[in-house]
Order: C-alpha cells, then sequence, then structure tokens
C-alpha cells in the first residue's frame, strides 16, 4: 500500500476520440461532470478524415463534428482540450486516420503534460458511469501500485429496440465466454478490450512507447502490448455502460458486431468449443519443457504454418534461462495468435454455437444453471426470448467477476 500512495493525488486525463456523435455528448458530460474526485482533465480529438468534405454522403458527419466542437467550447465546469481533427483543412489525411489514430493523438498529447503518476483513462462518446467511477480508479491503482493496466468491466444496458437487444447480448455472450474460458486456464491474455474500458499510469504509457495505433481493433492491440510489460487489473468496483448501438464508424467490434449480427452473420464471433481453450492451456504449460527440448504441443501445427519455421528453437537460443524462455514464449504465442488459432480450429467443430454454449454451460455450471429460467434444450440465438439471453449474459457476468477477483 505504501508504494500505492503514489496515485493518491494523481491527475486523471481523460482520453475521448468523437466522431459523429452529437446524440451522446450531453450524457458522457454528465457523467465526468459529477464525479466526485475531481482533479481531473477531459481531451477530446473529434475526428474525420478531411476529404469526407467533398463527400455529399458524409457531410452530415462533418457538420455533426463541427456541433460537437461547439458544445464542447460551452462548458465551463471542467478543464477541456479540444483537438480539432473534423473542421477543414484539419481532418485525417491519406492512410493515417480512425479511432486508433484518435487515441493515439488523445493520449501522446496527454503525455507531453502528465506526470508519470497520473492517469489516462480511455472512454468512448456512447459510454456513461457513475459519480464514483474516477475514484474507483485511483483506488484500484493504489490497491495495485505496480499494475501497469486495468481492464474495466463493462455493461450495456437494454434499450426499446428487440433487434439490437439480441445483437448485444449475443456479442457480449461471445465476448464474456472467451474471456471466462482464458481466465479458467489462467492465460495472460484473459482481459477484456473495449476502447472506453481502459484506464492506465501515464509511466506505463511511456514504458511501451505509447499506443500503436490500428484502424480497428487498437484497444486489444493496446492491451497486448500493456500486458507484455506488465499485469493487468481485471476488475474494478464501478463498471463503465457503452451504449448498445448499431455502429460503422469502425471495421470491426462492437457496432459493427451488431450490424453483421443483425443479418444473421456471426460468422466472425463462433462461440469456441471449449476444449480448444485446453489445448491452448496445455501448450502453454509445455513451455517450460520446450526449453529443453522440442516436443509436439497442440498448436504445434498451427505455430508452424504461421511463423513457417521451428518457432522453440530461435526463442531458445535467444534466452539463456526458462524463465527468460517462458516469458518469451507468451510473448510470441500472445492474444491475436489465440484467437487465430481458436478460428481455425473452430472450423473443425461440427457444432453450433448454440451446442457449444451450452455443452459448457452443462459441463461446468450444470447445477447453478438449473436456476435461470432459460430453456436449455430448445436455446437459441435467433429466436429465444431476450430475457432468457439476458439470463444467460448476466451468469456469465458473475462467473466473470467470480474468477477475476480471486
Amino acid at each position: 500500500m505504501l508504494a500505492g500512495k503514489k496515485y493518491i493525488k494523481s491527475k486523471i486525463y481523460i482520453a475521448l476520440p468523437v466522431m459523429d456523435e452529437p446524440d451522446y455528448m450531453s450524457s458522457v458530460i454528465k457523467s465526468v461532470k459529477k464525479q466526485t474526485y475531481k482533479n481531473y482533465e477531459l481531451f477530446v480529438c473529434v475526428n474525420q478524415p478531411d476529404d469526407w468534405w467533398s463527400q455529399t454522403e458524409k457531410i452530415n458527419i462533418c457538420e455533426n463534428n463541427l456541433r460537437s466542437i461547439e458544445y464542447l467550447k460551452s462548458i465551463r465546469e471542467f478543464p477541456i482540450t479540444i483537438i480539432d481533427r473534423c473542421s477543414k483543412g484539419n481532418g485525417w489525411k491519406g492512410k493515417k486516420y480512425g479511432v486508433g489514430w484518435a487515441r493515439k493523438t488523445l493520449m501522446d498529447a496527454i503525455n507531453k503534460i502528465a506526470d508519470k503518476n497520473d492517469i489516462i483513462i480511455s472512454l468512448d462518446a456512447d459510454t456513461v458511469f457513475s459519480e464514483n467511477y474516477f475514484q474507483s480508479v485511483i483506488n484500484n491503482f493504489i490497491q495495485n501500485p505496480d499494475a501497469v493496466a486495468l481492464s474495466v468491466p463493462y455493461y450495456h444496458n437494454l434499450t426499446n429496440d428487440e433487434t439490437a437487444n439480441r445483437a448485444i447480448l449475443r456479442y457480449e455472450i461471445y465476448i464474456r465466454y472467451y474471456s471466462i474460458n482464458l481466465t479458467k486456464i489462467n492465460n495472460p491474455y484473459n482481459f477484456t478490450a473495449l476502447g472506453s474500458a481502459i484506464a492506465l499510469p501515464v509511466w506505463a504509457y511511456r514504458g511501451i512507447n505509447g499506443i500503436t495505433p490500428h484502424k480497428s481493433g487498437e484497444d486489444f492491440y493496446f492491451l497486448q502490448k500493456l500486458r507484455k510489460f506488465g499485469e493487468i487489473i481485471l476488475w474494478n468496483n464501478e463498471k463503465v455502460y457503452p451504449a448498445a448501438r448499431f455502429s460503422n464508424r469502425v471495421f470491426f467490434g462492437t457496432g459493427p458486431a451488431m450490424i453483421k449480427g443483425r443479418s444473421g452473420d456471426w460468422s466472425s464471433y463462433p462461440v469456441y468449443y471449449y476444449s480448444l481453450f485446453n489445448d491452448v492451456g496445455k501448450t502453454y504449460d509445455l513451455f517450460s519443457s520446450l526449453f529443453y527440448n522440442d516436443i509436439k504441443t497442440p498448436m504445434s501445427d498451427f505455430l508452424e504454418s504461421q511463423f513457417n519455421l521451428n518457432l522453440w528453437k530461435p526463442i531458445r537460443e535467444n534466452c539463456k534461462t526458462e524463465d527468460k524462455f517462458i516469458k518469451a514464449c507468451r510473448n510470441k504465442v500472445d492474444g491475436l495468435r489465440i484467437l487465430q488459432y481458436l478460428k481455425s480450429k473452430q472450423k473443425e467443430i461440427n457444432l453450433t454455437d448454440e451446442e457449444c454454449l451450452m455443452e459448457f454451460l452443462k459441463k461446468f455450471y450444470k447445477n447453478q444453471i438449473k436456476d435461470l429460467n432459460v430453456n436449455f434444450d430448445k436455446f437459441s440465438f435467433q429466436n429465444s426470448k431476450i430475457e432468457e439471453l439476458n439470463e444467460i449474459r448476466d451468469f456469465l457476468i458473475n462467473k466473470e467477476k467470480e474468477y477475476k477477483t480471486v
């Protein structure tokens, strides 16, 4: 706890990318205003490609972005730094555009003025939270002073739109199921990456040389980069509440998943058969033995196809101790490789998403799911009642909390 005192007076810098979101701005600003922890400053990057001004179908987005800037300029209750990457001549040019570049622009600007023990909170404009959120983040880093990041728990509140509710529940079940299975095998990449649900100390941002911009998925790559640098806190007393909405502002993630799912296409987000995670766990368990000899692992064929070489030999040659070898293996067989492995092997599983989910629940939680008001024998993501999907979602949330707060 003594080491954690460095965070007691830390300033919080909020990094908020904004694009085409004037309808959401007032809600997130209201959440910021009501915080009990008052030592904070908001950085906002309102952004879009500059050539959208010449595209008739994009003009509305450009004008909405200007509306957002005017709204932000009207706020007097707390300090705001506005980074204008949307007005004519200031938008993104060339291939460097998107939410990844917006987050990088924000965090790099914060890094220039912040103290090393200040905290960056990454948010999205469609996200709300309680008045205790900022204080809970400070408290968490005080209790975990060596942590390089916090993966904040999240919850999508349901709406009046049944189609949107069905889509977000299907997506949430997918990501919670994924996280739980990685947690069950003690995998270091068991975090959930949402851009609206990340916090980190500035010293950690500097330690990894900042965020690497991606047009989409920057939150995943960012947390993976941080995880290779140190430990990530996996739970927090306060959640964030992103909106459940169809959005194509990014190429993959929650919004695009909901759009594809609305048409019945969930091929990019399958419910992976639970035994595939065990294969990952067995491979990780063999890293120690691989330091001494080449042995076959469940992931060997896949990894050799990815790297076109004997993966372990060059790592072994560069690592003089077993501990360094194991760490290097974990860095090489990272969250991205695990996801790619699962996707490749799932094609060999002759089961539906529903069957994979039901087998998992019945195998590990047979007695616990008896109390759920769910018809498991006829369960269908497409046809079961919203209430049933929500019960499964909430059950997985509770399991996730149990595993991650141990």
